[in-house]
């Protein structure tokens, strides 16, 4: 079976204009990873590999930063990301159990970060900075203070309900 010649191009055609958006700029690195990780909602080996062939970098150099900062992932994420804070004023309120909540109502652990859907990921983190909210949780960029394990399922109930119209009015 032959492939298209121009598949691999229109594979990273995002990648592409961000890296021309960027002028083809090394010192530009982590705005660029920034752009493609939001496109992407993760850094794909490949991606990286075509960046720093784009830049003319090692490799190795492009997934050092990838890697160092907290903030960029290499595995792939949910359309919803649901960070659950952790910090000491939430866990003394029971922020492990709204971690627990979403784990089992997702079917997610503590190494299982994302469902087999992609349309979830929880991951617990040290801080939001919302701690007279305690416990809080961000879905996206959505702030959820005082939370329950009952607000909890309900958020998700919400989140597959919009799920379900968009499906329906897509159809």
């Amino acid at each position: 079976m032959k492939t298209e010649p121009n598949k691999n191009l229109r594979q990273f055609q995002q990648v592409i204009e961000i890296i021309e958006r960027n002028n083809h700029d090394k010192a530009r690195l982590i705005p660029i990873l920034q752009e493609v990780q939001e496109a992407y909602r993760f850094l794909p080996p490949q991606v990286l590999t075509y960046i720093a062939t784009a830049l003319n970098m090692p490799v190795a150099e492009v997934y050092g930063v990838a890697t160092f900062y907290a903030h960029f992932s290499l595995e792939a994420k949910g359309k919803y990301i649901i960070k659950v804070c952790d910090g000491t004023a939430c866990h003394v309120k029971g922020s492990s159990r709204l971690l627990d909540t979403l784990h089992s109502k997702l079917g997610l652990s503590d190494k299982k970060h994302t469902t087999d859907d992609m349309m979830f990921t929880v991951e617990a983190v040290s801080c939001l900075g919302a701690c007279g909210l305690a416990p809080v949780m961000v879905v996206n960029e959505k702030v959820y203070g005082e939370v329950s394990a009952r607000k909890c399922e309900e958020v998700l109930t919400e989140i597959r309900e919009t799920e379900n119209s968009l499906a329906i009015e897509q159809a």
